[in-house]
């Protein structure tokens, strides 16, 4: 269930939620700080398979929204880890009322998890703020719908036209189009992405498209090329 991806972190692929039948995969991160507790990133459905395999590796600390669209399974959860603290990004408590959060995502790190993850929101986007991720020990950035990547065959019919348009099937990685467009502030964007690039990534995770192992800030600099066009 668990796949080691660098030093204290593990990935998890769940299964595919649907979004006007649009059918996305759905991961999740877990990183082991250094205090031995653990930090999750947007937390994927909870079979008991991989609550095992999680539990094998420490105390969950940490439930991560890491933007206002990732949170179909908080509630879960929250209810089986009753003990963590649940975080929200912006415009999530709103959205989410039955949930009682524990604290927001901000430009700087909680002192959860400061030790060891650094932390900006991109903001100006009217779709949602994503809070982007730096795990130091593995050298990796974390991002979540900023950067997708599907196959050509993932979409049928239409939808398979709209995702070829919007750049979710483009050849490599790619911002989708609604994400380009929907950024009203790209000042605050490219303040953000310069935090970003700044951090010395050797690796990328994100939520819809295959992980990067290599060159990561590389990579995120080409990805980003329009944002400073």
């Amino acid at each position: 269930m668990l796949q080691p991806f660098g030093e204290d972190m593990w990935l998890a692929d769940g299964p595919e939620t649907a979004v006007i039948g649009f059918r996305y995969p759905t991961r999740m991160a877990v990183i082991r700080l250094s205090g031995g507790g653990l930090f999750i990133w947007s937390p994927v459905a909870l079979s008991d398979a991989l609550r095992t395999a999680v539990d094998a590796l420490g105390e969950v600390r940490c439930l991560i929204a890491p933007n206002s669209l990732h949170h179909l399974f908080l509630g879960e959860w929250r209810r089986a880890y009753p003990g963590a603290k649940l975080y929200a990004p912006p415009g999530l408590r709103a959205r989410r009322k039955d949930l009682d959060f524990d604290g927001d995502l901000e430009d700087t790190p909680d002192a959860e998890w400061a030790a060891d993850i650094d932390q900006i929101l991109v903001r100006g986007n009217l779709i949602t703020t994503e809070a982007v991720f730096f795990h130091r020990a593995s050298r990796t950035a974390i991002f979540t719908d900023l950067i997708q990547h599907f196959s050509p065959t993932a979409f049928t019919g239409w939808r398979a036209v709209v995702a070829g348009l919007d750049l979710m099937a483009a050849p490599q990685p790619e911002t989708p189009w609604k994400f380009r467009n929907a950024f009203v502030d790209r000042g605050a964007a490219r303040a953000a992405l310069q935090r970003i690039l700044a951090w010395p990534s050797d690796r990328v995770v994100m939520a819809h498209a295959a992980p990067v192992e290599h060159d990561g800030q590389a990579f995120i600099r080409r990805t980003f090329r329009w944002l400073f066009a």
